[in-house]
């Protein structure tokens, strides 16, 4: 990595787990750079009174922090939501900087993760089809014979992430394009490249029914034609898939047990691999139960 180049400041969203945002801090810190990287925390506030204990719990925790070079805080004294800090919060601070690398409060990492992640934004920053990256992997079988260590595929990823002002600001939060019905299906076939669970989502968000930033950051890379760019092992683990999140509101154990600390080979290069590219559309592709879920429920 290039120690000339400042290293990218980490935008970090938490709500109302203490608990979690504690691992989350805690591994942060034992990060080789933590000490050399300025931190951001955005704080959101209650949605109801039950909330409150919480949140204080988690900003006195917070105003105690050391472990990096620089810590803003950002609290909110209501509750902003998800989708509206996360946009507002990186637009902020990737103004300020260029580059940011994104955190949410249920992230753990490895002791390499800043490495590997400003290594990345350093790498690939001036390639045109690569909008993120993460430092995170679905757990997906990489064939034996692909020889690099990161890979590319036409999806966002929301977990340990990050990117670049120039390419943020291409970001189409309002999904315009969606409104002339002669470019939706270009715009479906395009988008579920990486996988078909992203077109219900888009149309959810479009009618208000979820409300997230990923899905209309992924569907902005995909208008694009642009990739992100993944390791081939994780460096990221997510512990918010035990029912106390926002998105996460049921149990899962399948979203990242293997956290792999060590050097990662980049070549600046890198093409998409069409076999991995299947394979990773493949693991995101919705089972059958839930297309016809979607149908009844949602028409969509």
């Amino acid at each position: 990595m290039n120690q000339s180049e400042p290293l990218a400041p980490i935008v970090l969203f938490c709500y109302n787990r203490p608990g979690h945002l504690r691992q989350t801090l805690e591994h942060l810190q034992a990060n080789i750079l933590a000490s050399e990287s300025e931190l951001y925390i955005y704080s959101d506030g209650p949605k109801k009174e039950s909330d409150q204990a919480a949140i204080q719990e988690i900003r006195a925790y917070i105003s105690q922090l050391g472990g990096f070079k620089k810590i803003n805080i950002t609290e909110s004294e209501t509750n902003q939501g998800l989708a509206f800090s996360v946009i507002k919060g990186v637009s902020e601070v990737i103004a300020r900087y260029g580059k940011v690398i994104v955190l949410e409060d249920d992230m753990l990492t490895t002791p390499d993760f800043l490495d590997y992640m400003n290594e990345a934004l350093q790498v690939y920053g001036s390639r045109k089809d690569i909008f993120t990256v993460t430092a995170y992997t679905p757990p997906i079988s990489i064939p034996k014979n692909y020889k690099n260590d990161v890979y590319l595929a036409p999806r966002a990823s929301s977990w340990g992430w990050g990117t670049w002002a120039e390419k943020w600001k291409k970001a189409d939060w309002n999904a315009e394009e969606l409104t002339n019905s002669d470019k939706v299906a270009p715009i479906r076939e395009r988008l579920e490249k990486g996988g078909n669970d992203l077109w219900p989502m888009l149309i959810k968000q479009q009618r208000g029914i979820i409300d997230s930033w990923a899905i209309r950051w992924t569907f902005t890379q995909s208008q694009q034609q642009a990739y992100g760019l993944y390791p081939v092992h994780s460096k990221i683990k997510n512990i918010g898939t035990d029912g106390s999140g926002t998105n996460f509101t049921f149990k899962s154990g399948s979203y990242g047990h293997e956290m792999n600390t060590g050097k990662v080979e980049m070549k600046p290069d890198i093409q998409p691999d069409e076999h991995v590219i299947r394979l990773f559309r493949e693991y995101y592709n919705l089972p059958f139960s839930v297309k016809i879920k979607n149908w009844v429920k949602y028409r969509i």
